[in-house]
């Protein structure tokens, strides 16, 4: 099933200068980016990637509230509470630096993307992932400093973020159509 996703290398992928070594990741498995840019965002923009939605806050504050039990710290915040905090942080992240943003598009884009970023705590990331390879943060520095966790990489969770997504950072006169050269061998 050919569909296309959003993947952002974050600022800290950036400064690190693995760029290309991300791209790469993601055209030796058979995806073709069909839109590229390199910027900036504010927190305003990035409050519309990273959307105020109840339902995500929750699950978020949720997550969140069981790692910290499982260290044995019980969070008296509400879930929603805790939500907004990571999302606070998140929007810090992004509007920390230049971005760059990309569409991929493939057979399985979203799934096959997520896959090749690994799990979002790095330290327990797939050693060939992105993030096991190139990132060693972990929630608990993260909490400690009071940051958002820095992983390198976003991708588009399911097919409706993802269309949401692209939508938010491309127009559709950004993104180009080609046919790779071995698009007949992966596909036929």
């Amino acid at each position: 099933m050919i569909e296309r996703t959003l993947v952002l290398i974050k600022p800290d992928g950036i400064y690190r200068a693995l760029i290309g070594k991300i791209i790469a990741q993601f055209e030796d498995a058979g995806l073709k980016v069909v839109a590229l840019r390199i910027g900036r965002v504010d927190k305003e923009f990035a409050g519309k990637h990273y959307a105020e939605v109840i339902e995500w806050l929750e699950n978020i504050g949720a997550k969140s509230k069981l790692a910290y039990k499982e260290k044995g710290i019980e969070l008296k915040e509400e879930n929603i509470e805790i939500g907004r905090r990571v999302r606070n942080q998140l929007l810090d992240y992004l509007a920390n630096g230049p971005i760059v943003s990309m569409v991929l598009e493939g057979n399985h884009a979203i799934y096959i993307a997520r896959k090749i970023i690994g799990v979002t705590e790095p330290r327990k990331a797939d050693p060939s992932s992105i993030r096991g390879k190139y990132a060693s943060d972990s929630y608990d520095l993260a909490d400690a400093r009071q940051r958002s966790t820095k992983n390198l990489v976003h991708a588009s969770e399911d097919s409706e973020s993802a269309k949401r997504e692209i939508e938010l950072w491309f127009t559709k006169n950004e993104i180009v159509s080609y046919k790779r050269s071995d698009e007949d061998i992966m596909y036929e």
